[in-house]
């Protein structure tokens, strides 16, 4: 009898250690999955860019593109001085794999030219953001302290077939950053004596008669500032006309575009030597523009 019983107490204590086995595996198992984002769980990395360097700046504008846009570069008779026109001055730059840009100047007897264009290879130090991102970021900050003036609701189509024009029907001194337009101040358009003699578009004024700043140097509205639609995966246009009491009037073209997570900035000015003298404005958007197309190409290509 006694034997009996010490059987029967041994499968007890084994039934109940098997039971408590089962219990904690269960718990175990409830606890795993009520922490999903514990150690062993897969962080999918943010994917690099498509550019990993960046082509010689200086190298990347030819010669008949520096001759439309450098006029004054043909009057140069040395041929020394002529040929190092052309090649331009690179940016100091520590790294030409992330940063680089070159910047021409040329004078003639009309007007002095200048030329820069800077590209940046945007790298991203976190893995959650890809480079790309880390390049939009950047690029919209850009746009956003290039203060462009706002669209129409009811923007036409671009005459030239651009799909990027603001409205025509907009105030016609309207501008971003080089001033507000006649409108505003109940101004009239008044044909000045150069346009006048030469059959342009006439001057719009303050009232007075004076040409107001707008950023064409006329009536023209789908010249303003804008966002373009047809560059790199996003890009902006800014046209800025600067007066400074006596002197000629300065207009500088900016080409701001991001392709990836490369963004590249073109700046085109030029100060005629006479006084009164207005850049065009459609000439050297058209150039400018003409150009960052081409450093698209050159990126893809």
């Amino acid at each position: 009898m006694q034997r009996k019983a010490y059987v029967t107490g041994t499968a007890a204590l084994l039934a109940a250690l098997l039971t408590g086995c089962t219990s904690g595996s269960g718990s175990g198992s409830r606890t795993d999955d009520a922490n999903p984002g514990d150690a062993g769980t897969a962080t999918v990395a943010a994917q690099p860019g498509k550019y990993h360097s960046l082509p010689e700046p200086c190298g990347a504008v030819d010669h008949d593109t520096l001759d439309a846009m450098l006029p004054g570069i043909r009057q140069i008779t040395d041929p020394d001085q002529r040929d190092k026109a052309y090649r331009g001055e690179a940016t100091l730059t520590y790294n030409t794999e992330r940063k680089v840009g070159c910047h021409w100047k040329v004078e003639s007897s009309d007007a002095t030219d200048r030329l820069s264009v800077d590209l940046e290879r945007v790298v991203s130090y976190d893995n959650t953001v890809s480079d790309d991102d880390q390049a939009r970021k950047l690029f919209q900050g850009m746009e956003t302290a290039a203060d462009l003036p706002e669209p129409s609701a009811s923007t036409p189509a671009d005459p030239s077939g651009s799909p990027d024009s603001p409205d025509s029907s907009a105030p016609s001194g309207s501008s971003g950053s080089s001033g507000s337009g006649p409108s505003a101040a109940g101004g009239t358009t008044t044909p000045t004596p150069e346009a006048s003699a030469s059959g342009g578009t006439p001057a719009a004024t303050d009232g007075s008669g004076t040409p107001s700043d707008s950023p064409s140097g006329s009536a023209s509205a789908d010249l303003q500032p804008r966002v373009l639609t047809d560059l790199g995966d996003e890009a902006y246009l800014d046209d800025e006309l600067n007066t400074s009491g006596s002197t000629a009037e300065q207009r500088t073209v900016t080409v701001v575009f991001r392709t990836s997570n490369v963004v590249v900035t073109l700046e085109y000015e030029e100060q005629p030597t006479a006084t009164g003298t207005v850049p065009d404005s459609k000439e050297m958007q058209d150039r400018a523009r003409d150009l960052a197309s081409q450093l698209a190409d050159t990126l893809n290509g």
